[in-house]
């Protein structure tokens, strides 16, 4: 597992969440390719059968196949993404029913859509599981993540006046997904302004936590610097 975009970047002066994520995803996608066939013996040699269980040897095989399956997902084969799909559909648990559902929602796939839409469909009565289901789409990497996670300000799983899916959607934005948080154009930077100061009203703690995603602002390159400062001037005023 390589260390996280978040982790790296405490290396990193000015901090540039676009270069990291770029060298990250290459790193990944050289061993994806490297190795694939190693990650597909993993991936095949760990699968379980029977109840499951959650002694820490199943645990164990369940997090290494899901870590093989998320380096074989990097390489966008239709094959990977069938197998994908079909753990995300026949899993007896939800470990390993998130893990295919986040890496196809960190992909290219053409099921990514239809995977989401089974999930809330199964788990909509499942307030913790729906939980889940919004932090993934918030945390996804894909271009269009902020246009995703606007919409689903407005989707009837979301509630502003309920912390945990404050934190499961906007939170896992702010401060989980670095390069889509920080785009450069600071639209990122806007969005998470408008509900820090519309949570205010509503709950000053949960503002608070979110707006701790600026915290960091000096250490950036100038022109975010600039973008976030402007945003942490609208708070005040």
């Amino acid at each position: 597992v390589l260390p996280s975009e978040g982790y790296i970047a405490e290396f990193v002066s000015p901090i540039d969440p676009s270069a990291i994520h770029t060298v990250r995803r290459f790193a990944r996608r050289q061993l994806a390719e490297k190795l694939s066939d190693v990650f597909d013996q993993v991936y095949v040699a760990n699968q379980q059968s029977g109840p499951y269980a959650i002694d820490q040897d199943s645990m164990a095989q369940r997090s290494l196949k899901n870590c093989a399956l998320s380096y074989l997902m990097e390489l966008e084969d239709p094959a990977t993404e069938s197998r994908c799909m079909q753990q995300f559909r026949d899993a007896n648990n939800m470990t390993d029913v998130i893990a295919a559902l986040g890496s196809v929602v960190n992909s290219n796939s053409a099921y990514k859509e239809e995977a989401l839409a089974e999930f809330y469909d199964e788990w909509k009565g499942d307030a913790l599981v729906v939980d889940k289901w919004l932090a993934i789409q918030a945390s996804s990497q894909s271009e269009d993540t902020l246009e995703k996670v606007k919409a689903l300000t407005k989707h009837e799983a979301f509630n502003i006046k309920n912390p945990n899916k404050v934190r499961s959607l906007i939170g896992a934005f702010a401060h989980g997904n670095p390069v889509r948080f920080h785009d450069i154009s600071g639209a990122g930077y806007e969005f998470l302004t408008e509900y820090v100061v519309e949570l205010d009203r509503l709950n000053p703690q949960i503002s608070s936590r979110l707006v701790g995603a600026f915290t960091l602002w000096k250490r950036y390159d100038e022109t975010r610097q600039s973008l976030m400062r402007k945003q942490l001037e609208r708070i005040i005023e």
